[in-house]
């Protein structure tokens, strides 16, 4: 039957120290990468947007590497496998939030703002309420999207170095490792060595997935449908500790097996799917993305590369799930009862395949897709406390800018701090739902300001504050009083019971609140008056790119 014997349970699998090997060898690379890129990192543009230096397709590589995250090539391949059609809708959301991005967002926000969410905010609102308040929100959705990356390591962790989930000391030492080589990343090549890092991780990712995708389909003949047979023959029941065993068959084939049960767990799919939509336009790490290209051309340039690149990577998600699933030995048994919960399915497939040294190489992609996404993270917010709160807010905007630049390095590694003690905690949640709830976070608290800001003339800093405040605060109360958090089989606190909010994901409630909160309090702050110029400046700004920031010679 191959590397794993029929109804194994794969407590671990493969050879921990081939996996590390592999693993070391990109950390060596992208680390020399890192230290060239660190020579020309010597002001504050070229910290936090690599000196505007990028090209558009380069940039667009970067882009798909820092989107790609665990949550893409773990989390959605084993809610595919486990769940069939329905955890397939993760990737359709994520994919379809792009053109929400490229429409309405990317260019005008490279022509608006010079590095972060809060300059856009800020051009033409009071400065340092609205900067106060655009990087507070940043934080929130770091945190949130750091979490769901540090869950990753750990279940990856579990399955690959033979550390068993029980064992807390061993699994929070290799997810601190992880955490302080994205320290390293930031600190030494700013945006410039992290973009690097992200070009390098989406090359192996796509390349990697790739290669697995083809030898899945080449085992049944390049027949789509047969894979899908074999994947519904293979999968009669679903059967995981605690629960009563789950038929599945034909049902994987078809939308229900997740979402579908109950009323409550269809509107939980329309919440859930208006996160993903709309969240990609609202995630810091992504907008900043779109500073680090010359002109707005090449931002657009770039969002249409990360569209097909992004595209086809889902399109692999499908066939690595439903490989999962036919090629395991127990199939999605097995793989909702592994070490790493469904996040093991990638890892488990290739192993099935190419035995050690195909998992050695998904592996160390899976690791390198962490660290990428995660040093991307930890710039961003950095770069939002350190530029809108201490520069702006703080110093009223007369810090130097490498005190700024300092600030921004020891911002890194605080966060970096608090993202290792988090991912201990969350280390055997589902990744693509905790990443879900990022994007939720993104579509209620940063989102609308963002739109009214560029497309509302009569938009005010009341009417901002109030809409990230209270997009933010919803979102986040909700979440906590959500099944997500208590009272279900899958909640991050066992035992307890506390939600009274019946939807997983907050998104249907907080999104729409966060418009209309916006609409209101800028009616409540009325009294302050819109200067129109300010407005016709920012519009002809956005729309042709005059006075937009311009690259650096260097």
């Amino acid at each position: 039957m191959g590397p794993l014997a029929q109804g194994a349970a794969p407590a671990s699998v493969g050879n921990p120290l081939l996996n590390i090997g592999i693993f070391a060898v990109f950390v060596v690379i992208t680390l020399v990468v890192v230290f060239r890129a660190s020579r020309t990192t010597k002001t504050a543009a070229d910290y936090y947007a690599a000196g505007r230096a990028f090209t558009g397709p380069q940039n667009g590589v970067a882009i798909s590497g820092d989107y790609l995250s665990a949550a893409s090539f773990l989390g959605i391949a084993g809610a595919i496998a486990v769940n069939g059609y329905d955890g397939f809708l993760y990737s359709i959301g994520f994919l379809v939030a792009w053109l929400v991005a490229l429409l309405l967002v990317a260019e005008l926000l490279r022509n608006t703002g010079k590095f972060t969410m809060g300059d856009v905010l800020a051009f033409r609102m009071r400065e340092r309420p609205v900067r106060a308040a655009a990087a507070t929100s940043t934080l929130v959705v770091s945190f949130f999207y750091l979490l769901a990356q540090m869950a990753g390591a750990g279940a990856l962790i579990a399955l690959l170095l033979k550390v068993p989930n029980t064992n807390t000391l061993g699994q929070g030492a290799v997810i601190a490792a992880v955490g302080i080589l994205m320290i390293i990343y930031v600190l030494v090549g700013g945006m410039k060595g992290t973009t690097w890092v992200q070009i390098i991780k989406a090359a192996l990712l796509l390349s990697g997935t790739a290669l697995i995708t083809i030898w899945v389909l080449a085992l049944f003949g390049f027949s789509l449908s047969a894979l899908l047979g074999q994947a519904v023959t293979a999968n009669p029941v679903l059967e995981t500790a605690g629960a009563q065993p789950k038929p599945l068959g034909e049902k994987l084939l078809g939308p229900g097996l997740q979402y579908g049960a109950t009323a409550v767990a269809k509107i939980d799919f329309i919440s859930l799917s208006l996160a993903l939509v709309l969240g990609t336009a609202g995630l810091p790490h992504i907008l900043m993305r779109f500073y680090t290209v010359p002109s707005a051309k090449e931002a657009r340039r770039s969002v249409v590369w990360a569209i097909w690149l992004i595209g086809i990577f889902y399109l692999f998600t499908l066939v690595l799930g439903y490989g999962a699933a036919a090629l395991v030995p127990g199939g999605a048994t097995t793989i909702a009862n592994a070490p790493g919960r469904t996040n093991s399915a990638a890892p488990l497939l290739a192993f099935q395949l190419g035995g050690e040294v195909l998992l050695g190489f998904i592996s160390a992609v899976a690791f390198a897709t962490i660290l990428a996404v995660v040093a991307g993270l930890t710039i961003t917010a950095s770069a939002s406390f350190a530029h809108d709160l201490y520069a702006n807010v703080i110093k009223k905007g007369e810090a130097p800018p490498d005190s700024e630049v300092r600030v921004a390095r020891i911002t890194a590694v605080v966060i970096g701090a608090i993202a290792i003690a988090a991912g201990i905690v969350a280390r055997n949640q589902n990744i693509a739902f905790l990443v879900a709830l990022a994007f939720a976070v993104a579509a209620s608290a940063n989102l609308p300001t963002l739109l009214y800001s560029l497309f509302w003339k009569r938009f005010n800093t009341t009417g901002a504050l109030w809409s990230i405040y209270g997009g933010l605060a919803s979102c986040v109360l909700l979440i906590v009083f959500s099944p997500a958090v208590s009272g279900s089989p899958t909640a991050m606190i066992k035992g307890v019971d506390f939600h009274v909010f019946p939807l997983a994901n907050p998104g249907l409630v907080s999104i729409p609140l966060s418009f209309l909160l916006g609409i209101v309090g800028t009616y409540v702050g009325g009294r302050q008056p819109v200067v129109e110029a300010k407005f016709a400046e920012m519009e002809v700004r956005s729309l042709t790119g005059a006075g937009a920031e311009k690259p650096i010679a260097h």
